[in-house]
């Protein structure tokens, strides 16, 4: 089916979202999400009451009406078109019906999830003098705690916002956006708290997770992802290079009520594709880190790719699963990397438990016993150049990735063959502020491969391939959403959607929507009716099964 033919056929439901505050009458329904409901989102999955739908970030649905059988029936119901030409890459939620969705960079807009109607519009425009973090100026969400909406913004404000009225409550400053830092993740609520973290890496900020009481706005605590010389892990960073060395917070992080920490992925080191100035490890970049929900402090980490000159962060979601693992039962996170290494780790306490290839890698040979990747010889930037696998957008990116308890299967878009050229320069970059604090930027790798985007289904008690499904699109963008009826659905740059089957891998419907399907899908019910959202360029879309 063509989108665009279907939008000027069907001009009812299309709905401009004007970026205005409507009539102060048009307000959302009474809702209250105490943390107890996002903690127990299973039980209600006509919901999508976070990011990533719940707390350990599958983003996987329990819901169950659209099936491979009736996927064929699918139509376009409404189409919300913001009015902002700039980046969308976010994923709304949806409340007792209502969706809470951004149009970029930082306005909050609350719709009628039903039939596409805005209710009402929060707008902050961020402050003169902010400048673009890296990838475009965009925020990718936002949270839901208590009756009040939680809004990241640009210029590294956090704002609280009435959820049934769309005014302010409060407002914080979190970083400084005069030196660069920013904010482009959803926040995350955990029990009392709004945390988020900061990024621009690309700038050389120094990265950093922090928490908000989310009635006051006051800040709870504070973990700098570089550490400075006297902390643990400081020793990592020769000189002064800690204090722009990157680790920056790009994509929300998940939560273990069990363990009571708080999972985070960091941004890779500053300079991105020279290390000279920056001799050692360089933690916490390129590295998850579990930090206690209510103070902040460092249970464990895992650096994926130490000492990383190839810009490969570890931006990718914390997936936190529970299954039986070589014999045993075992609380894992599951992690496809942007260095191209599909990982199994123990959340409880950091252990390495299978590291495979998800796409051609040949920066490593293996890994210790300890789970260190064991770098290949010759595998680093050089004055002549030098080739590596994957290239510098990495085996997959930002883009969420999905677990499926009912499959037990791993689902992640990947960017296959795809390689770099990481040539050095004659010196180390310096630090200026307000430049660009990167090195030279890898040249194309080789020409004559065949490179193209893929959604890959992953057994994690192995690493292993069961199934691949080849996107059109050269490259990827969008993340992948699976339900509990075997679906699995995600979008590619070229604007194609497909949704197939989760077992096999078999596509049972396709459209195209035109601009990059460039967000994460995600599903809801309202009055007993599926629907399926996904941001395409400025255009949210829209579909449920024809009656």
């Amino acid at each position: 089916m063509r989108i665009q033919a279907f939008l000027f056929a069907s001009a009812a439901a299309f709905v401009l979202a004007q970026g205005q505050p409507p009539a102060p009458s048009r307000t959302a329904p009474v809702t209250d999400v105490p943390f107890s409901r996002i903690l127990q989102s299973d039980k209600e999955p006509q919901n999508w009451l976070s990011f990533n739908g719940n707390l350990a970030a599958t983003h996987h649905s329990g819901l169950k009406q659209i099936t491979p059988e009736n996927a064929k029936n699918l139509e376009l119901k409404w189409v919300a078109q913001f009015r902002s030409l700039d980046k969308h890459e976010a994923t709304p939620l949806v409340v007792d019906g209502v969706m809470y969705a951004i149009q970029s960079p930082n306005d909050v807009i609350a719709i009628n999830a039903e039939t596409g109607k805005t209710l009402w519009t929060y707008a902050h425009k961020p402050a003169a003098g902010t400048k673009n973090p890296c990838c475009g100026n965009l925020t990718r969400g936002v949270a839901i705690g208590g009756d009040k909406i939680f809004l990241a913004t640009l210029d590294a404000e956090l704002i609280a916002i009435n959820a049934k009225t769309g005014k302010e409550v409060w407002k914080t400053t979190v970083g400084d956006y005069k030196v660069q830092e920013s904010q482009t993740a959803a926040p995350l609520v955990v029990k009392d708290k709004i945390i988020t973290g900061i990024a621009g890496g690309e700038h050389g900020v120094r990265g950093f997770v922090a928490a908000y009481d989310m009635n006051t706005g006051k800040q709870v605590w504070k973990f700098w992802t570089v550490p400075a010389p006297n902390e643990p892990g400081g020793n990592t960073w020769s000189g002064d290079s800690y204090l722009h060395g990157g680790a920056p917070i790009w994509v929300t992080g998940s939560y273990d009520p069990d363990t009571n920490l708080t999972y985070w992925g960091t941004g890779n080191a500053g300079p991105d594709w020279d290390g000279d100035a920056r001799l050692g490890d360089n933690l916490y970049s390129s590295s998850v880190i579990a930090l206690n929900a209510d103070t902040g402090k460092l249970s464990w980490h895992y650096q994926f790719s130490p000492h990383n000159e190839f810009d490969w962060d570890a931006t990718q979601v914390p997936v936190l699963a529970d299954f039986n693992f070589q014999g045993r039962p075992r609380k894992t996170m599951l992690w496809a990397n942007r260095n191209g290494v599909f990982y199994v780790l123990d959340r409880t306490n950091g252990q390495f438990l299978l590291g495979k290839s998800f796409v051609k890698t040949n920066w490593y040979t293996g890994f210790d016993e300890k789970g260190r990747p064991l770098r290949a010889p010759g595998i680093e930037p050089t004055k002549a150049g030098t080739l590596v696998y994957p290239g510098n957008q990495g085996g997959t990116n930002w883009y969420n990735p999905s677990y499926s308890p009912v499959t037990g299967l791993f689902y992640v878009p990947t960017w296959e063959n795809s390689s770099s050229t990481y040539v050095k320069g004659e010196e180390p970059p310096e630090f200026h502020d307000g430049a660009s604090f990167t090195g030279l930027f890898p040249k194309s790798g080789n020409n004559n491969e065949d490179v193209f985007s893929a959604i890959a289904a992953i057994d994690p008690k192995t690493g292993e391939r069961k199934w691949t499904f080849r996107m059109s699109a050269p490259s990827t963008e969008g993340g992948v959403l699976t339900t509990a009826s075997n679906l699995v659905m995600g979008g590619g740059r070229d604007g194609q959607f497909v949704v197939l089957d989760a077992r096999d891998g078999k596509k049972v419907w396709e459209t195209n929507l035109g601009p990059s399907v460039s967000a994460g899908p995600m599903t809801y019910m309202v009055n007993g009716k599926q629907y399926i959202s996904v941001q395409a360029g400025p255009a949210l879309f829209t579909f449920a099964v024809r009656q």
